[in-house]
């Protein structure tokens, strides 16, 4: 069993990403499936652990805790990292 990290605070659910993401994408992105890089749980985004008092925020798996999805937003563009995401199953 993975041991949570004791360190990173209370986080948000993958919830609090739908108005951020909502700016970018046309559709919600927290109805998507995500499938994690690191240990290949799959899983709504609302589901993921977010971290939001960070500049921008980061989406965690809540299975292995690895980073999914980094979101920085700058005056004039949003940054999006989904680097920890092997694929995304947008429902249409």
């Amino acid at each position: 069993m993975i041991e949570p990290r004791m360190d990173l605070g209370p986080h948000l659910d993958g919830n609090v990403l739908a108005g951020p993401l909502r700016e970018i994408f046309a559709m919600d992105v927290t109805a998507a499936t995500s499938r994690c890089a690191s240990c290949g749980a799959v899983g709504a985004v609302a589901a993921l652990h977010v971290y939001a008092n960070a500049p921008g925020m980061v989406a965690r798996c809540p299975t292995c805790e690895e980073v999914v999805l980094r979101m920085v937003r700058t005056p004039d563009a949003a940054w999006l990292d989904m680097r920890g995401t092997v694929s995304l199953r947008i429902p249409m």
